[in-house]
């Protein structure tokens, strides 16, 4: 079959299945796919061609396209004063839910009781919540001798089944595995996905080859047509490192199949490919398949533990997140696999705490932190030149970030402290570098400061170009949240700034604490004050001698403490003692 047609074909399906699951949630996400400079306008000009009263769906839809989250809510509140029939209520029920507000959810819910379209929102509305059962039991009462909704429960049903325990089934299967070869399954990667967990995989992928090592590099089932890249190969080689897709013309109807239909198809090629040890990331579905696959062939597994998912979910819900269901099940899950691993790998110390907290021996733990590499190590351009190269003014002070655009990050504090620190410097500039889905309401907030035009969104840019961006700033900062995920997850693009000689100013949380020592390589304030924000930043402002010394002794601290070489070494050495010791086990 082509690679076009295959691509497609699985495209249309994956659409199908998601405009019937969950409509409005997919064409959020789908808009994140396209250019924000195509999207957001367009969405601002369906807004504002509609009469004010309007509560048409579209309009409503424009709205939370442009992210315009005032808009959003007071054509909803006008909607529920005015009355409407229960088949409206439940899509406008849906696109409170894609707009993170299941308290007006909960309100058209209400109104949309016994009419089309209810059942499924209800069900997706305990969902979100994370009520797993009753999500379930909304849909279930619907069976008839015409399934309504038949493909949400199903998934739904597959979900609950992953959160419960299932696991692909592997036969043992004999492969005598080839000494430093290390088989990595990952969730995405260069060069069709631009983030930090992408770049570390690259990074961690070319330091195991220098030093000796024979990778291959698998993501997850469908990637990256799933991401919109339909002109996609089964193969691609980024800077020497092979990664390859598993791109079936179809994919399996519910979560559980397809993790079984990744399993066989990541097992058929490792048999190829004959790994002494396979390596994956979080979340636990990859260490589903990892490990059905490694215990297939009598080969170890390391299980690298990237992030805290489900704190990260709970991060846009609310406290009472962590009380649900969901939140519970997946924590069980993702301790069950850990403790499972032959050998557990993660960013840091608060992290490594965690690790233990779940019952996994201290002495399968190792410490691999968010590091630096390549052009990173050669010596910095000076804020000038990287200006120059990205036509950035020379004479203005800029402070900024290179982030994914998402709420934890906090970027919204960094907005409010830079409105606060505008007006009584006219050379202030603030740049945001990336994308995400944060990215329209900081936009609109930006506009509302009186300051827009002082504000530069550079959207996604290649890898070479946001290390030019961290060298033209005058300050990075990391205004993270204040909550689980950031307490304990360190993030990569701060270990990049003080690598290139940059102060960096952050979240006083125990993560971001690991990277910036206080008052040496650059400041922590308190989370969630942009005042506080504001202040650390105008005095660092007001002292370039500072700022200069912070971002030497920042990035002698990286090359001396956080290289990828450093990490590749104690990667693969504690691989050959995990295979050593599988060894002796299966003797």
């Amino acid at each position: 079959m082509k690679p076009w047609f295959r691509n497609l074909r699985l495209a249309c399906g994956v659409v199908a299945d998601s405009l019937a699951d969950d409509p409005f949630q997919f064409l959020l996400q789908a808009s994140r796919r396209l250019p924000a400079e195509l999207v957001t306008p367009a969405a601002r000009m369906l807004a504002g061609a509609a009469p004010a009263a309007s509560t048409a769906v579209p309009v409503l839809v424009a709205e939370l396209l442009r992210g315009d989250n005032d808009g959003l809510k007071r054509r909803m509140e006008l909607a529920l004063d005015r009355g409407l029939p229960p088949g409206k209520a439940a899509k406008l029920a849906d696109i409170a839910l894609a707009a993170d507000d299941p308290v007006r959810a909960d309100q058209f819910l209400t109104v949309s009781s016994g009419g089309r379209g209810h059942a499924a929102a209800q069900a997706r509305r305990f969902w979100f919540g994370g009520a797993v059962n009753e999500a379930i039991a909304a849909l279930d009462g619907e069976r008839g001798p015409v399934p309504k909704n038949g493909g949400q429960l199903a998934r739904l049903v597959s979900e609950q089944s992953l959160l419960r325990g299932w696991a692909p089934q592997l036969p043992a299967t004999r492969m005598e595995p080839v000494p430093n070869r290390v088989l990595h399954l990952l969730t995405n990667s260069l060069p069709h996905t631009q983030s930090g967990y992408a770049r570390r995989s690259q990074s961690i992928l070319m330091a195991q080859q220098d030093a000796g090592w024979e990778t291959l590099a698998v993501t997850r089932l469908g990637y990256p047509v799933l991401v919109g890249k339909l002109g996609a190969n089964l193969q691609d080689r980024v800077d020497g490192v092979r990664y390859q897709r598993l791109l079936p013309a179809r994919l399996a109807a519910t979560p559980a199949g397809r993790l079984q239909q990744q399993a066989e198809e990541t097992l058929r090629l490792a048999l190829e490919f004959r790994p002494s040890v396979i390596h994956t990331t979080t979340h636990y579905v990859n260490g589903l398949v990892a490990r059905a696959v490694a215990e297939a062939l009598g080969i170890p597994w390391v299980y690298e533990v990237r992030g805290q998912l489900a704190d990260t979910w709970a991060s846009t819900r609310g406290p009472e997140a962590k009380e649900s269901q969901r939140y519970k099940l997946f924590q069980e899950r993702e301790s069950e696999v850990m403790r499972s691993a032959d050998l557990v790998v993660t960013l840091g110390e608060t992290m490594k705490g965690n690790i233990l907290a779940t019952g996994v021996q201290e002495g399968k733990i190792i410490v691999a932190p968010n590091a630096v590499g390549g052009d990173y190590l050669r010596e910095p351009l000076g804020v000038r030149e990287a200006r120059q190269q990205l036509g950035l003014e020379q004479d203005a002070q800029i402070i900024g970030t290179v982030s994914s655009l998402v709420p934890y990050e906090g970027l919204d504090d960094l907005v409010a402290a830079f409105a606060l620190l505008a007006p009584s410097n006219p050379k202030l500039r603030l740049l945001i570098v990336g994308s995400g889905v944060s990215l329209p309401s900081l936009q609109d907030q930006a506009r509302r400061t009186g300051f827009g035009d002082r504000v530069i969104f550079t959207g996604l840019v290649p890898s070479d170009q946001a290390r030019a961006y961290h060298q033209a700033l005058d300050i990075f900062v990391v205004p993270r949240k204040n909550l689980d995920v950031t307490r304990s997850v360190t993030p990569l693009k701060p270990v990049e700034a003080l690598a290139s000689g940059r102060p960096v100013v952050a979240s006083a949380l125990p993560a971001l604490a690991e990277i910036v020592d206080d008052g040496s390589t650059g400041l922590l304030v308190p989370p969630e004050d942009p005042a506080a924000l504001a202040q650390s930043l105008a005095s660092l402002l007001a002292d370039a001698p500072l700022r200069d010394a912070m971002g030497q002794s920042g990035r002698q601290r990286v090359l001396r403490t956080r290289t990828w070489d450093a990490n590749a070494a104690v990667c693969v050495q504690a691989y050959r003692a995990a295979a050593a010791g599988r060894s002796r086990r299966s003797r």
